[in-house]
């Protein structure tokens, strides 16, 4: 006999064309909080500054940037991207300084090595929060693991 086959309510399946709910939007935004406090956590004042170590972390209200010598990612969060309901978050990965606003700038500029765009899923399925265009999910931990290997690999590659 033949099974009813569950219909597909995946990210690139067309649903109805309601807008998300205040509690699906605050809980994307608890998403997006908590990647940017693993990655770059908030700064604290001090009497005195730690020093920077190999990796400065540079964070901004809907984003972060990590920096290492000669690499860095950043991390920018879009709540109101066209064609998504629920935002866009970019991870993206650089050879070279990323110029920040009010830093002053280097001779050289960064280039582009990897772009990965990332969809929050509405519900959350399987505890995975996030779906890439490639297909790939991630909840909140795995996705910064992954931001932080995408970093070590360029850290660690030797055409930089």
């Amino acid at each position: 006999m033949n099974q009813p086959s569950k219909p597909d309510t995946g990210p690139g399946t067309a649903q109805w064309n309601t807008s998300p709910s205040a509690k699906t939007r605050n809980a994307v935004q608890r998403s997006v909080t908590a990647l940017l406090d693993e990655l770059a956590p908030e700064r604290v004042l001090k009497r005195v500054e730690a020093l920077e170590g190999a990796v400065e972390q540079h964070r901004t209200p809907s984003g972060c940037l990590l920096q290492a010598t000669t690499c860095a990612v950043s991390v920018s969060w879009f709540a109101d991207a066209k064609g998504s309901d629920l935002g866009e978050l970019h991870i993206l990965v650089w050879r070279g300084k990323v110029a920040r606003r009010g830093a002053p700038r280097s001779g050289k500029n960064a280039t582009l090595v990897t772009e990965l765009v990332l969809h929050p899923i509405e519900p959350a399925a399987d505890d995975c929060n996030w779906h890439a265009m490639d297909g790939t999910r991630y909840d909140t931990a795995s996705l910064a693991a992954h931001t932080l290997s995408l970093l070590s690999a360029e850290i660690g590659n030797p055409a930089v």
